[in-house]
């Protein structure tokens, strides 16, 4: 159970990324400082850096705790599931304790804004895709381990993880520049992207 000590710990850097992320998405990542972060939460600069180590690490706080989230919910996918199938499900079930999780720190609205300052600030971008391919390093390494093969020899935990990576990408640009931020619309537009992954990458799309 979570002592009085943790929860003011965990009350103060929600407060500290909630300030982050608002700054960021209003004055821009590059012109916001540790100090009016710090100051938004009235805590001292030393606080901050108690939970991060700079405003990077802020700025990508939510996502760190939903990619973890995910990494999770695919271990725990049935064994019997194919690879593909096992990610599929993992994103498509488990989107609620994602998005509660997003909640219990930023409103979504937030979060959406956020996703557009990363895509939108050359610093941030690159740092989201060195993440993301960390992450998918690892979900990667998750799948052969299910499989019983070898990440190093065997090319298809990668490639089904770049390519499910990739859809994840489209879909997440595509619910952020749109007019409905629900769960609902966000589950269904992975679902119908998912969808057309056999068709894109062995159909001819001229016959579509």
């Amino acid at each position: 159970m979570e002592t009085l000590r943790e929860r003011k710990k965990r009350h103060t850097r929600e407060a500290l990324v909630r300030a982050a992320l608002e700054l960021f998405t209003t004055r821009g990542y590059d012109r916001t400082t540790v100090d009016e972060i710090a100051e938004a939460v009235d805590v001292s600069q030393r606080t901050f850096f108690r939970y991060f180590a700079g405003k990077e690490e802020a700025a990508f706080a939510v996502q760190e705790m939903t990619e973890a989230h995910f990494v999770a919910a695919v271990r725990a996918r049935p064994p019997h599931e194919a690879p593909m199938e096992a990610l599929r499900q993992a994103v498509l079930e488990g989107w609620v304790a994602i998005a509660e999780t997003v909640e219990s720190v930023v409103p979504v609205e937030l979060y959406v804004r956020m996703y557009r300052t990363i895509e939108s600030t050359p610093a941030l971008l690159a740092a989201h895709l060195r993440r993301s391919a960390a992450t998918e390093e690892t979900i990667a390494r998750v799948l052969a381990d299910r499989e019983g093969v070898d990440v190093d020899t065997d090319p298809r935990p990668r490639l089904a993880v770049a390519v499910f990576g990739g859809v994840i990408r489209v879909t997440e640009r595509q619910w952020s520049t749109g007019d409905d931020f629900s769960l609902d619309a966000i589950r269904t537009l992975t679902a119908a992207y998912l969808d057309q992954v056999g068709p894109a990458l062995i159909g001819n799309w001229r016959d579509a």
